[in-house]
């Protein structure tokens, strides 16, 4: 039977998943490239603790936080343990000619893994796997008028939204050195976007100006999966070699998308009623993701950790069929962490982890033909509660990233448009509480 306190820290869980779930469609600031595909893509990263290592940890054993991000190394879940990460992010946003700065905050995610067994571990979560967050103007000029006047367009683009996924993992112990691990997914969301076009006439003398609108909104909702594997082998007295791999199987995200047009005044009144131009069924090909990793470790208080990732988004159809041609990426992390003295009882920093990583990825995008890339370091803190016992215990997780993605170059030469670049440094703070369940009590 559970304690008063467990089911308090259950009802805190329970309230957690509710919580990320209304902020699943919130964005993290202005982000042009979200205008691409299925918006900012989350490659499955991980949470908090991998986050503070560069996003690596495919073969990181790890017995404190969740790592959802192998299902194998749920089998290193030694307590029954719940974590949310909170998310935030402030970021500079340039072109060649003008920049801006944005930035906002959400819930990140949510996990609980239980050891079911000596040698099976499961988890279930919720956590972002894509983000639509933009809003750009663009001022042309329009010719061959009808009345022979100069005249601008203002085309204001504006995107909101996103896809989630709700997951159940299961690790199993095959050897002891081998686990293998399957996760399945329900991926849902719905991502609204905006094109209004307003025609401004140089020396007109009519003042009625009339808004052109375009919305399209979809909403998906399909299933996914994920296979991964973990291998751990010693290689000496102090030194342990783990080597990790996850698959993430391609699948079409089916859903149901609205396409609208309508007219509005210069206050946002419509004019016309809205009329339906399309309305019906369809499907987002999602192309599958490989990830492979090495680690080492000393089974007590230091690991180091090389992630690499590959992903066919060449292979991606966006739901009408006509979306963007895109081209395969690559990714590449190393990370580490440290605790000086997990078990110190007089210098309570000795037993903080510690951890920084880099990563480089390759962006699906390539204006003119060149690649972009996302750039970035990271660095994290873990601090365990000074009242932690043998039964339970709390961490409470920092990390920090700082980035640069894209680049202000112009495309197709001195007169072409140019390139954006995002400089960002996000924060996540996770709560991770660790509670050892069905102990079977002994009468003395």
């Amino acid at each position: 039977m559970l304690t008063n306190k467990e089911m308090k820290r259950l009802v805190l869980a329970s309230l957690a998943v509710v919580a990320v779930g209304s902020a699943q469609a919130q964005g993290l600031g202005n982000s042009p490239y979200s205008r691409i595909g299925l918006g900012e893509y989350n490659a499955n990263t991980g949470g908090v603790r991998q986050m503070g290592m560069g996003g690596v940890g495919l073969a990181a054993p790890n017995a404190v936080n969740v790592n959802e991000l192998n299902p194998a190394m749920l089998y290193y879940t030694g307590r029954t343990t719940f974590e949310a990460g909170y998310s935030g992010q402030y970021k500079t946003v340039k072109n060649a000619s003008a920049s801006s700065r944005t930035g906002n905050g959400t819930l990140g995610y949510f996990a609980m893994s239980v050891p079911l067994s000596t040698k099976w571990g499961a988890a279930v979560g919720l956590k972002p796997l894509s983000a639509v967050d933009y809003e750009s103007n663009i001022v042309r000029d329009v010719i061959n008028t009808p009345t022979g006047q100069p005249a601008q367009s203002l085309t204001q683009l504006k995107g909101t939204g996103g896809v989630s996924e709700a997951y159940l993992g299961q690790g199993v112990r095959i050897t002891k050195a081998l686990t293998l691990g399957f996760t399945a997914s329900y991926v849902f969301g719905v991502v609204d976007e905006t094109s209004g076009t307003t025609v401004v006439v140089t020396n007109s003398t009519n003042n009625t100006l009339e808004k052109a609108v375009d919305r399209q909104h979809t909403r998906y909702s399909d299933f996914a999966f994920r296979a991964g594997a973990h291998y751990r082998q010693k290689l000496g007295k102090d030194l342990n070699m783990n080597v990790g791999g996850v698959y993430s199987f391609a699948h079409n995200l089916n859903g149901q998308q609205t396409n609208t047009q309508e007219r509005e005044d210069t206050n946002g009144t419509l004019v016309s009623a809205a009329t339906i131009v399309s309305d019906g069924r369809g499907s987002t090909f999602v192309p599958a993701l490989a990830q492979a990793g090495i680690s080492f470790d000393n089974d007590k208080n230091w690991s180091l950790n090389l992630d690499v990732a590959q992903q066919e988004w060449s292979k991606f159809r966006s739901f009408n069929s006509t979306g963007p041609v895109l081209s395969n990426t690559m990714r590449f992390g190393l990370g580490g962490e440290i605790s000086p003295d997990p078990g110190s009882v007089e210098h309570y920093f000795q037993r903080v982890s510690y951890r920084a990583g880099i990563s480089l990825a390759q962006l699906p995008y390539q204006p003119g033909g060149k690649m972009l890339y996302d750039r970035s370091v990271s660095w994290g803190f873990g601090f365990p509660l000074p009242t932690a016992t043998p039964l339970e215990a709390t961490t409470i997780s920092l990390a920090f990233t700082y980035g640069v993605r894209g680049n202000t170059e112009l495309v197709g030469g001195t007169t072409g448009s140019s390139n954006v670049q995002e400089n960002y440094i996000r924060g996540q703070l996770g709560i991770t509480l660790n509670n050892r369940w069905f102990i079977k009590r002994r009468l003395q």
